[in-house]
């Protein structure tokens, strides 16, 4: 166990580049997928990976950690259960935040924009991409809801497997895609002596895109 003077000592101190604002694209999109395709090529363990937040009915904060399916010029997409807690959060409030953390690059990617569904062909297509096991266990799980134990849920999903696991499994009418339209997007490399460049792209009202440096 860590003692409190331990826990403060723990900091990094980044160092391995720096960003200008010559250094970017003038498309926040182009310019994440330059920033994800390092990521790649570092092999990090899931470099699309992000941390969501929503909010519920009480206005309480919740975050959790997605993967990330598709990047284009409409915006980040991500697919799950519409009934579990984040769907029921994102029907009452279509506001959203996400960040992308890659350690080993020392960078961090902050997104704000609003979020809605994917048309039903494209939560399908994605769907029947995944592999038959994720297929059938998007059937099992009644995403959030309370198990009595571990084997209700297996139950669950060899009952599933025993009902689709012959032929195309049908997509579940309560799965599918989410599409955030971002309206700031910000990327931030870890500099010395927390020195940190931050540069933030925000939507304007005829969709262009404004770039200012802040302070870290």
């Amino acid at each position: 166990m860590l003692s409190p003077a331990e826990l403060a000592a723990l900091r990094e101190d980044y160092s391995q580049r720096g960003l200008r604002r010559g250094d970017l694209d003038p498309d926040p999109i182009k310019q994440f997928n330059l920033w994800l395709a390092e990521a790649v090529e570092r092999q990090m363990i899931e470099p699309n990976a992000m941390t969501v937040a929503s909010v519920d009915a009480t206005g309480q904060p919740w975050t959790r950690t997605i993967l990330l399916k598709i990047c284009d010029e409409r915006g980040f997409t991500f697919f799950t259960n519409y009934e579990g807690a984040k769907g029921r959060h994102f029907a009452a409030n279509a506001r959203i935040a996400m960040t992308f953390w890659w350690g080993a690059l020392e960078r961090q990617v902050n997104i704000t924009g609003t979020i809605e569904k994917t048309s039903r062909e494209e939560s399908a297509a994605y769907f029947h991409s995944r592999p038959e096991s994720s297929q059938i266990g998007a059937w099992a799980s009644a995403q959030s809801e309370v198990i009595a134990h571990r084997e209700q849920l297996e139950k669950q999903f060899a009952d599933a497997l025993a009902r689709y696991g012959q032929g195309e499994i049908p997509l579940p009418p309560y799965w599918g895609g989410y599409r955030v339209t971002p309206q700031t997007i910000e990327f931030w490399q870890g500099r010395r002596s927390r020195l940190h460049d931050r540069l933030r792209y925000t939507r304007q009202a005829g969709g262009e895109w404004k770039i200012e440096r802040l302070s870290p």
